[in-house]
């Protein structure tokens, strides 16, 4: 009995097992080898339409982090052909083809080039020169931007592969954004604002680099077939090669990572130490700045003033929290080093733009319940129109009521939507037939299908 319930059990795993690769297999829907090698090889170029279309994609770039346009950005995002020789190197490492990776990065760095020329010729003409929001989002790396192109290539590259081509790559482009961080580098040259330029283009490198890098995962998971060589000391020549770019692209990359990842558990840990440490019933903190490079910690608190005593204890505590090394330094409203006019007139505008998107919320609800008036009015008037119309089509129709209700049944419940009521009194009986075309007609009057026709028969 224990031996078949143990038989059972192996039985069923197996089965699960078998079923779970199946709902999981990248198998089905696979393109040949000879069709990814086509398509993948063929996005590599950067010539002609490529070429063309990657200099409307700058512009479109440059014009959207000029005007602070989210929409132009995913616009240029979406048909910028940069994802082509960046997947080429990835294919390339994963199938030992040296040709095709110097084809790619050559491809690349005309690419790198034209877009930085382009985007800073762009910005130097251009006579806005504000610093907007997006392009100081392109500034500045973080471990969710490496997540992003490690998990974008790898959709995109497993994209690439389908028999059936999907909208997969356009959104890998959105989400790991080559073309903004590219054109935020064209805005550092053009402004000689040398963070912007170098904190734009090594964005762009950790994106394109993990990319590359998750391509070449998929590549050697699909067992693609390797690039065949006729004499073996090249082959192994090439193998060296590749290992050494393999190595000089990984280990930095993975170095940028985990400084990323430091700088992130740094300053979520100093937030949170501030949070809970600094907070007290007669003081409050009203701003907190983190750099997480000097292990500095800032924090300004408004209300009584806090002995130096308490601020020390509160220093001790740093190194406990994991904040080892690092230095707090707190800001109070008697202490001359803080800008109280600088403080009073941030508070004044975010009472500013807290007043002003409530008013926003209220005009948007003014212009709603104004629509629905009109459309109120519109339908009373319908409602108006529509006795005289029936008794010209029926002149036995002698009275009419016409209202608009909910409604409800047992099975179904409330209707989301009311039902219209036409009850009418015939001097003479109507037949099924004009019942059926009044309701007909009712429906296209007043564009709705909950129409309840009640028809009584008699003089009024």
């Amino acid at each position: 009995m224990n031996l078949s319930e143990n038989q059972r059990t192996v039985g069923l795993g197996r089965r699960a097992t078998i079923a779970l690769r199946a709902l999981f297999s990248l198998g089905e829907g696979k393109a040949d080898d000879s069709t990814i090698d086509q398509s993948l090889r063929a996005d590599v170029e950067m010539r002609g339409t490529n070429l063309w279309v990657l200099i409307f994609a700058i512009f479109i770039a440059s014009v959207g982090l000029n005007v602070n346009s989210t929409a132009v950005i995913i616009g240029a995002m979406l048909i910028s052909p940069l994802m082509g020789p960046i997947m080429g190197i990835g294919y390339g490492v994963g199938i030992y083809d040296f040709a095709l990776i110097r084809v790619s990065l050559k491809n690349l760095g005309i690419a790198i080039l034209l877009t930085l020329l382009t985007s800073t010729a762009y910005f130097v003409v251009s006579p806005l020169t504000t610093v907007q929001s997006e392009l100081l989002a392109r500034t500045t790396a973080t471990i969710w931007d490496v997540l992003i192109a490690l998990f974008g290539g790898l959709a995109g590259i497993v994209a690439a592969t389908r028999k059936e081509k999907s909208n997969v790559v356009p959104g890998v482009a959105i989400a790991t954004a080559l073309m903004p961080p590219l054109c935020t580098a064209g805005f550092g040259l053009a402004s000689a604002n040398w963070p912007f330029f170098f904190g734009a283009f090594s964005l762009f490198t950790i994106n394109c680099v993990f990319i590359a890098s998750a391509s070449a995962i998929v590549v050697r998971a699909f067992h693609m077939p390797p690039k065949h060589f006729v004499d073996e000391r090249a082959a192994t020549r090439v193998h060296r090669y590749l290992g050494a770019i393999v190595v000089l692209t990984i280990v930095p990359s993975l170095y940028f990572a985990y400084q990323l990842v430091d700088e992130a558990v740094f300053k979520s840990r100093a937030t949170q130490f501030v949070r809970n440490q600094l907070e007290f019933k007669q003081s409050h903190v009203v701003d907190i700045n983190i750099d997480p490079k000097a292990k500095r910690i800032e924090a300004t608190l408004v209300g009584d003033v806090i002995p130096q005593s308490t601020l020390a204890e509160v220093a001790n505590r740093l190194q406990s929290e994991g904040l080892t090394g690092a230095e707090l330094k707190v800001f109070q409203t008697g202490d001359q080093r803080v800008d109280v006019a600088a403080l009073k007139s941030n508070l004044l505008s975010d009472l500013y733009k807290k007043s002003q998107a409530a008013l926003e919320n209220k005009d948007k609800l003014i212009e709603q319940l104004r629509g629905e008036l009109g459309m109120q009015k519109i339908h009373q008037q319908h409602f108006r129109d529509i006795p005289a119309e029936i008794h010209a089509l029926y002149p036995q129709i002698e009275s009419v009521l016409l209202s608009e209700a909910p409604a409800w049944n047992v099975r179904t419940g409330w209707n989301s939507r009311n039902t219209v009521v036409l009850s009418i009194r015939s001097s003479k009986p109507l037949n099924k037939g004009d019942q059926t075309k009044i309701e007909q007609w009712l429906r296209m009057r007043l564009k709705s299908d909950s129409i309840k026709l009640v028809v009584e028969t008699g003089k009024v």
